[in-house]
């Protein structure tokens, strides 16, 4: 189900942000009007983003890991030097534990020397350049709503709590701490509610690499962390 959640929130953001890719003066070329007729849609962005700090604080659940319930708690901070670009340095402190369906694991094939791996994150940092070149308005209830799509791509700095001595030496319940430097990716809704104050939806990846939990003959694999938030802004 959180996957789910992941996979149709990303699928949105891209058909929506096809649908609203469009700079002030844009011209669309209609095949039902006169062709020597132009029309031009005048997006008339409200709130700016340019020479503007940005702070964000909230929270969420970490979709990834089959095994793991996990919640993020994150402090952004950014700057757009252009309406269009930006970067943005992030904070996010995780917290989790294994779920029933580790605990299930656990209750059928604990007796046979079988467990379930899993890492759990706890916190990681990181910086990312942000790229915001769509942008639309939503009429509701008589109201318009100004959205920003932005994208984000970086690197960050994981660190996470694994039991791979529980696999590769058969029960011990001694956990590994790991650190990481993996690649960071975002996709943001960004909401104003005013000038001053947003709204924003994130999902925030990070995929890095770490020792698969078997031995002899481990190799590194690719890993991910999935975080869906929510957080509240402010603009300077």
């Amino acid at each position: 189900m959180n996957n789910f959640i992941v996979l149709s929130f990303l699928i949105l953001s891209l058909f929506s942000s096809v649908k609203t890719f469009a700079s002030e003066g844009d011209g669309y070329d209609f095949s039902w009007l006169d062709p020597d007729k132009e029309v031009f849609v005048l997006q008339n962005r409200k709130f700016r983003k340019s020479g503007r700090v940005h702070i964000n604080a909230g929270g969420g659940i970490t979709t990834s890991g089959a095994f793991v319930d996990a919640k993020a708690f994150q402090a952004r901070v950014g700057y757009f030097f252009k309406e269009e670009y930006g970067f943005e340095l992030v904070y996010s402190l995780n917290s989790g534990s294994e779920n029933d369906t580790a605990s299930s694991v656990r209750g059928v094939v604990g007796g046979s020397g079988s467990f379930p791996f899993r890492r759990i994150v706890d916190n990681y940092m990181g910086a990312m350049f942000l790229w915001s070149p769509f942008y639309t308005k939503i009429n509701t209830f008589n109201k318009v709503v100004y959205m920003d799509w932005i994208l984000g791509i970086g690197f960050a700095k994981l660190t996470e709590t694994n039991n791979r001595n529980e696999i590769i030496l058969n029960g011990d319940k001694t956990l590994t701490q790991e650190t990481h430097t993996g690649i960071m990716w975002d996709i943001g809704a960004k909401f104003y509610v005013s000038e001053r104050w947003s709204v924003k939806f994130d999902v925030t990846v990070v995929n890095y690499q770490a020792l698969e939990a078997k031995d002899p003959g481990a190799q590194e694999k690719w890993y991910s962390n999935y975080d869906l938030t929510l957080a509240v802004g402010l603009n300077f």
